[in-house]
């Protein structure tokens, strides 16, 4: 699980102008879901999300695939 937050820690990071204002919570959900939840600055979120939520889109491609790999269910939520 902290190999999931660190990942979407340093993929985050590198998209906005404030990267210390980054900070991923865990939380498991009942059905075994590892989600992952996003906050940033106010004025990073849209550098987050992306024009259409193309950004974020592929944020949870990518997070969902290492989940995947490791036979884990992962999700991203931002907030």
């Amino acid at each position: 699980m902290n190999a999931y937050k660190q990942m979407l820690m340093n993929i985050t990071r590198a998209l906005v102008d404030d990267p210390d204002s980054v900070d991923v919570a865990v939380n498991e959900s009942e059905d075994g879901t590892i989600v992952l939840v996003i906050s940033a600055a106010p004025d990073d979120m849209g550098k987050v999300i992306g024009k259409h939520g193309r950004i974020a889109k592929a944020i949870r491609s990518v997070m969902r695939a290492a989940g995947n790999r490791k036979g884990d269910r992962v999700a991203v939520e931002i907030q």
